[in-house]
């Protein structure tokens, strides 16, 4: 670490902002982890930030805080809540910025577009990752397995600032990506996110779903919709982790949707991860997802565009149905949706 480098603000210490917060300032840097979760700040605060599972097994000892008891001002802030979680998010982080400081959306969807009208698109830094992690108790986050990490500024430049914030993720990651295309990769992670909503409609593991031929032509025609509007709105597609989704677009290659969804067998069968973090709120926290936040991006564009996508929008609907609880978690929800 050098004396010199500013501290770094890490709003959400759950599974994506505490894995990679952890190994930032377990690098000694100099990192204040904030959460809502009094027992998850407290449980940091005494004893650290424990991280486990198969990757690394490690406790940091962290500073740790509640919204209401920021104090200091920071020119960088990782922000790593949930997508539907954004808006109120920044009105509570917003005054702790620098004038300049940046905000890194560490999150799934589209939430760049919000930060952007929030504090202006020039201090706004899109980022993009697929590990798997869960937060399994107050302090303590599984890390179950490696996965797609990169950044990259919004409008696709290359800054001293890009640069630096790029160490930090190689710090957490060894092999982040430094792009000059992140909507590309966060296009590509909604598409594969309509398929991982799908998978939480049932009990089975990601990689049980993903491999049962029964399901796979709703999965296909799932990620079908996504490429279609990102296509639309002149998105040049990139992959990740074995999911390709141009291989779900327009002239494909006959059999490359199910040879891309054979390679997102064996990625997520490799993890210690077995379910998705939309099946976890659902099954074990019992709280709404990021679906409106994620797969309405989908909808609302594919609206603008002519493009229609009465899957995802049914999709949705169920997802919607499992969290008001009129609707079992079950593998018949998935031959319900198909096609």
């Amino acid at each position: 670490m050098n004396p010199t480098d500013p501290p770094l603000l890490v709003w959400g210490a759950g599974a994506i902002g505490g894995s990679i917060g952890a190994a930032i300032a377990r690098s000694g840097h100099d990192v204040l982890f904030v959460d809502l979760d009094d027992r998850h700040v407290d449980a940091m605060t005494r004893t650290g930030l424990r991280v486990t599972g198969p990757v690394a097994e490690y406790v940091v000892p962290v500073r740790a805080t509640t919204p209401d008891e920021v104090r200091s001002r920071f020119s960088l802030c990782f922000l790593c809540v949930k997508s539907h979680h954004t808006r109120s998010a920044l009105e509570q982080l917003a005054p702790h910025l620098t004038e300049d400081g940046a905000v890194v959306s560490v999150q799934n969807g589209l939430c760049e577009h919000w930060i952007a009208e929030a504090i202006g698109a020039e201090r706004t830094i899109g980022a993009f990752v697929n590990f798997g992690a869960d937060v399994l108790e107050p302090g303590v986050i599984h890390r179950g397995n490696r996965g797609a990490t990169v950044i990259g500024e919004i409008d696709g430049r290359r800054t001293d600032r890009i640069e630096a914030i790029h160490g930090l993720f190689r710090i957490f990651e060894p092999n982040a990506v430094l792009t000059d295309n992140i909507f590309g990769y966060l296009w590509g992670k909604l598409a594969y996110a309509s398929v991982l909503f799908a998978t939480a409609l049932t009990d089975d593991s990601i990689a049980d779903v993903l491999a049962e031929a029964a399901w796979r032509p709703t999965l296909v025609a799932l990620a079908r919709e996504a490429v279609a509007v990102a296509d639309a709105e002149g998105i040049a597609l990139e992959g990740f982790d074995g999911f390709d989704p141009n291989a779900f677009g327009e002239g494909a290659e006959p059999g490359a949707a199910a040879s891309s969804l054979d390679d997102l067998v064996r990625f997520n069968r490799a993890s210690a991860k077995t379910h998705s973090g939309i099946w976890r709120d659902l099954a074990v926290r019992k709280r709404k997802t990021e679906v409106d936040a994620q797969l309405g991006w989908i909808v609302a564009l594919g609206e603008r565009h002519g493009v229609g996508t009465p899957l995802t929008r049914a999709l949705m609907e169920r997802i919607h149905e499992i969290e008001a609880g009129t609707r079992p978690m079950r593998p018949e929800n998935l031959l319900d949706l198909a096609v």
